[in-house]
């Protein structure tokens, strides 16, 4: 698969030498810096060998709590080449979190910037991990632009086999701590090869541009893996992914591709101010959580750009089922990505042929390792080849796939199976609808739905909780409807945008009433 970079020996910080012929070009350009490719492979390197300095070997983690600034390439693609294993996470998640991530991967160093140093300290309590850290030296702290400086220019990356431990990237999941998720060296070069070659046909001159951060699986691809391979630029965006400085970020750099979710596409859709915000881009691709169709058109209308919505894990790396350019299919997810190979089981493990529905299996190369620490979960999750998803889909007679629900988030009304995504993006065609989620609640021991409604405008009330009743017994079967209406002025979300439904379970468990 890996035809060229070829062989048992690999290390994925190679990457930063196919950029090599045009060193004076763009790799990255950040607000604090715009680092060129020869600049860019300069700077790797002395991270590697600064990390060496602060005696960091092979396979030992480095906990990286940064926003996207060229401080993250930098050092996880040194520590990369030195086969430490740089262990990305965000910089706005809970400090019990951040004290789980330092005691699950043993890092004894801590990169972050200025502003979350207090912030990880106070999270760490008594555990006393060194700091690297941009703009602040201190007895525990080395200083970041200070350490590279004192390092020579050139290291020769470490003779890593391609199976070797390369990076962690942790999942986060509805219940529990997040979950470590082990990469190979091998991942990377896969997700390029397949996804960003075959589906997106990125080149050298494109701009790339996306909302959702390096520390997920989904940004790394799309800001940092997918533009060093084939040579392209990459804009980064430092603080909150909110549509006024993703609109300014657009007019300012015209990217050629824009990497977003749902919930931000429909956000630029409804801007009154994104007038020509997206002129550049020539390819949108979305991920994180399935598209509706009702986003999909409302962003085509305002913009005529068509989205290329997928599938992807942070298990697999990146999207494995995707539309095609100039072949979407609304409401789909589409096919398998050219390297990757899908199947439907049923609840008794059974493979389903044909138009089907059940849970759906993955196959490809770049699937994870194992999950740290979960060693039973490993089990239950990776059976072989195959990964299992947690994502029930159904598959079309044509072959396309469409998002029927997490395994977890199906409701059981009556003996009847009810998908809240269904529901969902019926109620999301409704004018008054910004954003909703739907869950299943148990009211004097029935089971019953509850969808938590984003108003657009004025807030909502009884009358328009009864109306969007009737609008969904007039779109789905007639028992596929809310119970319970109740209007929320924000969604809990993820760092990524995606509803956070077990929180939605915690509101619905305070429910007292009876349904309408």
């Amino acid at each position: 698969m890996i035809d060229r970079m070829t062989g048992e020996r690999h290390n994925a910080s190679s990457i930063i030498d196919r950029g090599a012929d045009a060193p004076d070009k763009p790799a990255f350009i950040a607000t604090d810096a715009t680092l060129g490719y020869g600049e860019l492979r300069r700077q790797v390197c002395r991270a590697g060998g600064l990390l060496r300095e602060l005696g960091i070997s092979r396979e030992q983690r480095v906990l990286l709590v940064l926003d996207d600034t060229t401080a993250f390439p930098i050092v996880f693609l040194g520590a990369m080449r030195i086969g430490a294993v740089p262990v990305p996470v965000s910089p706005l998640d809970r400090a019990d979190n951040f004290a789980h991530y330092l005691d699950d991967t043993y890092a004894e160093l801590v990169v972050t910037d200025a502003a979350s140093l207090e912030k990880l300290r106070g999270a760490f309590g008594d555990r006393r991990p060194r700091y690297l850290v941009r703009g602040v030296q201190e007895a525990d702290v080395t200083e970041l632009d200070a350490g590279l400086a004192a390092q020579a220019d050139d290291l020769d990356a470490a003779d890593t086999h391609r199976d070797d431990m390369a990076f962690w990237l942790y999942s986060s999941g509805s219940t529990g701590k997040p979950k470590g998720v082990v990469h190979l060296h091998h991942d990377i070069a896969i997700t390029c090869e397949t996804y960003g070659e075959r589906v997106l046909g990125l080149t050298r001159d494109d701009i790339v541009f996306s909302t959702t951060k390096l520390f997920h699986a989904y940004g790394l691809g799309n800001a940092l893996s997918f533009p060093l391979w084939v040579g392209a630029t990459a804009v980064l965006m430092r603080g909150p992914t909110r549509p006024q400085p993703i609109l300014q970020t657009l007019a300012k750099h015209r990217p050629t591709v824009f990497y977003s979710v749902p919930g931000l596409f429909g956000a630029l859709a409804r801007e009154p101010e994104a007038v020509d915000a997206l002129g550049s881009v020539r390819r949108c691709v979305s991920a994180a959580e399935a598209l509706p169709p009702q986003t999909y058109q409302a962003f085509k209308d305002r913009f005529g750009l068509e989205i290329l919505d997928g599938v992807g894990s942070t298990e697999m790396l990146h999207i494995y089922c995707s539309n095609r350019p100039g072949e979407v299919i609304p409401g789909t997810t589409g096919r398998a990505v050219d390297g990757y190979e899908l199947r439907l089981v049923d609840e008794d493990s059974t493979v389903l042929e044909g138009p089907a529905v059940g849970t759906l299996h993955v196959r490809g190369d770049s699937c994870a390792a194992c999950y740290w620490h979960q060693h039973e979960k490993t089990k239950r999750s990776m059976l072989g080849e195959w990964f299992v998803s947690g994502d029930r889909y159904e598959r079309r007679e044509d072959g396309a796939y469409v998002y029927v629900g997490r395994v977890d988030d199906m409701l059981k009304v009556g003996g009847l199976w009810v998908s809240p995504i269904d529901m969902e993006h019926v109620l999301l065609e409704h004018p008054r609808v910004a954003g909703v989620g739907v869950v299943g609640i148990s009211i004097e021991h029935a089971s019953r739905i509850a969808a938590f409604v984003q108003c657009d405008g004025e807030p909502g009330d009884d009358a328009l909780a009864d109306e969007l009743r009737e609008w969904c017994r007039a779109r789905l079967r007639r028992y596929e409807y809310p119970h319970v209406v109740r209007f929320v002025d924000a969604l809990p979300t993820t760092l990524t945008g995606k509803v956070q439904r077990f929180k939605l379970r915690e509101l619905a468990e305070q429910l007292r009433e009876a349904p309408a």
